[in-house]
């Protein structure tokens, strides 16, 4: 996601602000900018595209003396990747970045436009610096008009602002995006939003925790309602990038509950759902969805498949992409064709998404990079906001597309009126619960860990589950293949009867999927089979199976969504394991591509 930097000192402020940039590069970003102020002034440039744009546009800037700087990379989600919508905003005498959504940014847009102010972009953060500015107007000093500002913003940010009112000074805050600030011995003082910028910068840094806002001078950083805790910085930049976990993969296990904050943030409200990338006419003539994608894509389509016939009554096909192509599909007019990836550029989805619309389809991408190709040429897209996913092994790209597709499948049905206003808050409310489940299901990496030294050989693993369970049984094996280069299969529970269970032995590991909010007893009833024929049984479940080798207990829940990402993350912790202990290199396993741009 976007990437914050800001600098106080007399070095080169161009220079430090576009490098730090660099340095956050691996979040990934659609456009950049910078605003520096010397002398009361500030100079502010912005560009799409990569840093190379912007570094073009201040060739010839540059600074020598004292002055303070700030500088974004930003990932679009309130508005298109354009030069204005590209931070910072400016003010009339103030400039801010910030990362995050303001989820309440129309009510200030709508009361400040009726104040006279005037607005260039079409996104969330500009708010901050016209309030800030109407608030100075209120307040007898700036820290305060800063705290005013602030405490009328709902949602996640982390925020930097700079005015010519106090010309040695950043103002900034925190909530839910995180912001990092540094010091030296020189008397520099360093924002960001990973490590990576400071190595080698700042000798100290302070881990700003909900809530802190403050100001930062040459002289002073003040912080409330706590002062700021500095430690020693050390380390190298990669390590840094790795935020301090061994594997990228690791990191992007852990970043689940945030990434799938962003992803909610502005679409799930207490009793809507909301996707300003769709139109209101969207879904008229539209009554069946074909679903399209690859790997673990494929299986995030297939779990949807669940969902949109069940709540919003809509027949549903999934199509593997590269089986679509040479199938001569019929193609209707009334079908929304649904495709589904992580770069954008997987080659089979993005031929797939063109025959759809040779044939006149209405079409909708569910995707994790802006300006991709299947981003440009679908009708419509909805931005998974999972940030950069550098382990090859998807993680939260795969649990934000799941998110996604849940939330429309409500949308829909809300469109539709397949459900009613009650039973669609109680989806809203249990989708909230998410993030906090993501993080509670981390709990259980010490028994993976541990448990790992068990399933590092026999012939094959099968994992199993019913339902939402089957694709995400799907998934798992899937996750343990690629890393692990162990022979595992995804299969419905209810039909291991039908052939496979011939290969059930001691050596066959069988990884049951036990959610208590659908089909226990069924699922139950065919892990029994399993263990008859003497397969190792591990059980994921929330209540013990008395006939299971090995289990991992998971939380209780009302949901079977809470259950199925609760489960997704043992999954996922449980290959890692397997594939460390095995001597793998996790984040980029033999063979495998990130982004699959060929047949």
């Amino acid at each position: 996601m976007c990437g914050i930097v800001g600098y106080i000192g007399k070095r080169e402020i161009k220079r430090q602000l576009i490098e730090g940039l660099r340095e956050l590069e691996y979040r990934g970003y659609d456009s950049a900018g910078i605003a520096v102020m010397q002398n009361g002034k500030i100079q502010s440039f912005k560009a799409v595209g990569k840093l190379s744009n912007l570094d073009e546009k201040t060739k010839n800037f540059e600074t020598e003396g004292p002055g303070v700087g700030i500088g974004h990379t930003r990932w679009a989600t309130h508005g298109k990747p354009t030069e204005l919508n590209a931070h910072p905003h400016m003010g009339e005498y103030s400039y801010v970045v910030h990362n995050g959504i303001i989820e309440n940014y129309r009510e200030i847009k709508a009361m400040l436009e009726a104040d006279g102010v005037t607005f260039l972009s079409q996104t969330d953060t500009e708010v901050i610096v016209h309030l800030f500015e109407k608030e100075i107007e209120r307040h007898s000093d700036l820290f305060s008009a800063f705290k005013a500002t602030i405490d009328q913003l709902d949602g996640a940010y982390a925020v930097l602002l700079i005015t010519q009112k106090a010309p040695d000074t950043i103002f900034f805050a925190r909530k839910g995006s995180p912001m990092i600030i540094g010091r030296n011995r020189q008397g520099e003082v360093f924002f960001a939003s990973s490590d990576a910028p400071l190595i080698g910068e700042a000798e100290e840094v302070a881990y700003m925790e909900d809530g802190t806002i403050g100001y930062a001078t040459p002289d002073l950083i003040h912080s409330e309602p706590d002062a700021l805790q500095f430690v020693s910085l050390s380390g190298d930049k990669l390590t840094a990038q790795k935020g301090g976990y061994r594997f990228f993969m690791e990191k992007e296990i852990y970043e689940q509950y945030q990434v799938m904050g962003d992803t909610m943030i502005g679409r799930v409200l207490d009793d809507d759902i909301v996707f300003e990338e769709l139109g209101k006419t969207f879904l008229e003539g539209i009554s069946r969805i074909k679903l399209c994608a690859c790997g673990t894509s494929y299986h995030a389509a297939l779990t949807s498949s669940y969902l949109f016939e069940r709540q919003a009554k809509m027949p549903v096909n999934v199509e593997i992409a590269s089986e679509f192509r040479y199938k001569e599909p019929l193609l209707t007019s009334d079908t929304l064709f649904i495709v589904i990836s992580q770069s954008g550029e997987t080659a089979d989805t993005l031929e797939a998404l063109k025959m759809a619309k040779k044939a006149g389809l209405k079409t909708l991408a569910i995707c994790n990079v802006d300006n991709s190709s299947i981003v440009r040429l679908a009708d419509a897209t909805i931005l998974t906001r999972a940030g950069i996913e550098k382990g090859v092994a998807s993680t939260k790209a795969f649990a934000t597309q799941v998110m996604v597709l849940w939330m429309l499948s409500i949308f829909f049905a809300k469109k539709r009126a397949t459900l009613d206003n009650h039973t669609v808050k109680e989806e809203l409310r249990f989708m909230s619960y998410v993030p906090k489940v993501l993080q509670k299901a981390l709990d259980v990496h010490e028994k993976c860990k541990r448990l790992s030294k068990r399933y590092l050989h026999g012939h094959g693993f099968f994992f199993i589950g019913r339902d939402i369970f089957f694709p995400l049984a799907l998934e798992g094996a899937l996750k343990l293949k690629e890393i692990s280069y162990l022979h595992a299969e995804g299969y419905p529970a209810g039909e291991m009867k039908h052939g496979p269970i011939a290969l059930a032995d001691a050596e066959l590991f069988t990884i049951a999927l036990m959610p208590k909010t659908l089909l226990y007893e069924k699922t139950k009833s065919n892990v029994e089979e399993l263990s008859a024929r003497d397969s190792t049984i591990l059980s994921i479940s929330p209540e013990m199976f008395e006939l299971a080798d090995d289990f991992i207990l998971t939380h209780p829940h009302k949901h079977p969504m809470l259950e199925f990402f609760e489960m997704m993350v043992v999954e996922q912790l449980l290959a890692m394991e397997i594939s460390i202990r095995l001597g793998n290199d996790v984040d980029m396993p033999r063979n495998l591509a990130k982004s699959v741009t060929v047949e």
